[in-house]
């Protein structure tokens, strides 16, 4: 099916209310995205636990995350591809089956040396499961509004910052390490079999398809490699060491050799670079990447705020948390349906500055700012990257072929990765930074120094509204026309 998966027959709009089968099936794989997206939440919070457990260094028991993101960023590339040979049903089974024996191992390490080995079985799994769910759905939609479809999806990421951190605190301060990894599970047992009985066989998958391997060899190691330098920024407070310098660009030049391989290649690339032709696309992949510096930077900061200048632990960070979470599902559903009204643009924009005003009283907190003004400020920020995540999700889809969906899912999954380890690297060298100037050891100094970090996070924000400016200004459903 060759027609834009948002065009509407001229003499049939949209329809207002989603498919149930579409409901099922999101229900369905939002489940098994439940397992990833806690389990990272939680390591992320259990790192100084891990570290004590397993009598490892900060800096080795760190490999923890590093080799799960970097398993993750060597399979995103062949998503596309792997939805389109095998299905995406057989896909998904297969994705929550590594994850699960991932988990399994993980929960029985012996030390930290098999902890980061069996950490990056499950990246692997976590690499596929994000991209295959966003392909299923949107070519599930068809004709059906893209606005909608993302405000169900994007429920688990929206609860991962509510209940993660609070779960990860209840397991830290309260049971034995292993069960970090127990609790995915049950969770992938039930969505196996929930899957395996709900979701439908996909038509016309390309059996015939070959993996583009020359293409992969390229891509794959890039990414790793990008990933891993950006992961070593903190560990070397700057980008100015060769063990941060030499992978990066190493990682650049296989990224540059892959794109200009690509271009050249006419027939089943690896990647269909043609998607950035579609300037909503290309819009919704500058976001992507800022969102890195603006959310996921953010993301870092606010517990790392609370438990060094408030003195919280792991549990009342968390808890002191979920203000951001609750503002997210306040306009979760708003925002989709503003997006398929009047187009992601406007509600984007919206939600930077929303974001923006969420952000700066953190520029001029300290160890005494009131618990409520800030929990106020949270719900506010939450808002707003509720208003951006989902318009920019949608965004990403508008004006593609159905063949186009899986690259497109692989494609914007990478930039989220890149742009997360960037934002997370660049804000936590800019911190140290400021550390480092501020060498008075008392609180205030401190504080300051989390303000100025506060500040380039909103800077980051802000910059934001400029590809916003370039999103569609009215949804493709709309106006009937994918054009």
């Amino acid at each position: 099916m060759n027609s834009k998966i948002n065009e509407a027959s001229s003499h049939q709009p949209a329809r207002e209310k989603l498919d149930p089968a579409l409901i099922k099936m999101a229900w369905i794989l939002l489940f098994g995205t439940l397992a990833p997206l806690f389990d990272t939440t939680i390591t992320n919070v259990a790192i100084h636990t891990l570290s004590q457990a397993l009598n490892a260094s900060v800096t080795t028991i760190q490999w923890v995350m590093t080799s799960y993101l970097l398993a993750l960023g060597m399979v995103i590339p062949i998503t596309g591809w792997a939805v389109d040979r095998f299905g995406g049903k057989r896909m998904w089974l297969f994705a929550l089956a590594v994850f699960f024996t991932g988990s399994i191992l993980c929960s029985l390490s012996w030390n930290v040396g098999s902890l980061i080995a069996f950490r990056a079985i499950q990246g692997i799994g976590g690499g596929f499961m994000m991209p295959i769910m966003q392909t299923m759905l949107v070519r599930s939609a068809r004709d059906q509004k893209l606005g909608k479809l993302m405000a169900v999806a994007g429920l688990p990421a929206l609860l991962g910052p509510i209940l993660g951190p609070v779960l990860g605190g209840v397991i830290v301060e309260n049971l034995n390490w292993r069960w970090i990894f127990f609790v995915n599970i049950p969770i992938c047992l039930i969505a196996m079999i929930w899957a395996w009985r709900g979701l439908p066989e996909e038509e016309n998958v390309k059996r015939t398809s070959r993996l583009d391997i020359l293409g992969l060899s390229l891509i794959s190691p890039a990414l790793v490699l990008i990933i891993y330098g950006l992961a070593q920024v903190g560990t070397h407070h700057g980008f100015g060491h060769s063990e941060v310098l030499i992978p990066l660009l190493i990682g650049l030049l296989l990224l540059v050799s892959f794109v200009g391989y690509t271009l050249r290649k006419k027939e089943s690339p690896l990647i269909d670079l043609s998607l950035f032709k579609v300037h909503s696309f290309t819009a919704a992949s500058f976001l992507f990447f800022l969102s890195g510096l603006s959310t996921y930077g953010a993301m870092l900061l606010l517990p790392m705020y609370y438990q060094q200048i408030r003195g919280e632990g792991v549990l009342a960070s968390g808890l002191l948390l979920m203000p951001q979470g609750i503002g997210m599902l306040l306009t979760r559903a708003l925002a989709g349906k503003l997006t398929d009204q009047i187009g992601p643009r406007p509600v984007v924009l919206a939600g930077t500055l929303l974001t923006a005003l969420g952000t700066w009283p953190f520029t001029a907190a300290g160890a005494d700012t009131s618990h409520l003004l800030l929990a106020m400020t949270l719900v506010v920020r939450g808002a707003g990257l509720g208003g951006i995540f989902l318009p920019v999700m949608a965004a990403s889809y508008q004006g593609l072929r159905k063949e186009q969906i899986p690259d497109a899912s692989s494609a914007s999954r990478i930039i989220q990765q890149v742009g997360g380890a960037f934002g997370a690297s660049v804000l936590a060298v800019i911190l140290q930074n400021q550390l480092d100037a501020h060498t008075a050891i008392d609180l205030a100094a401190k504080a300051t120094s989390f303000n100025h970090t506060f500040l380039w996070s909103l800077g980051f924000t802000v910059i934001g509204l400029i590809p916003a400016a370039f999103l569609p200004g009215r949804s493709a459903s709309s106006e009937g026309s994918g054009k």
